[in-house]
């Protein structure tokens, strides 16, 4: 696998734990890092939230949120 593949699919299964924060934000900089749009890694995220259910999705997204913000790719 390519390095964004495999970024995409660990993504998807600290997403799917819903306990591993850290190692989430690790990753969502090294999915941007490697090709991952921001909009990829919310897809990624959208679609755990219906295997792995809403409050997984839910810590994900916070994390995705925290790295967004600390890339300036949003705003608080």
């Amino acid at each position: 696998m390519d390095l964004k593949s495999r970024e995409i699919a660990t993504v998807a299964a600290l997403s799917a734990m819903g306990n591993a924060a850290p190692q989430l934000r690790v990753h969502i900089h090294a999915a941007l890092n490697v090709g991952c749009t921001p909009e990829e890694i919310v897809e990624i995220i959208t679609q755990m939230s219906a295997y792995a259910g809403f409050p997984a999705a839910l810590n994900a997204a916070t994390a995705a949120k925290e790295v967004f913000i600390e890339r300036g790719i949003i705003n608080d």
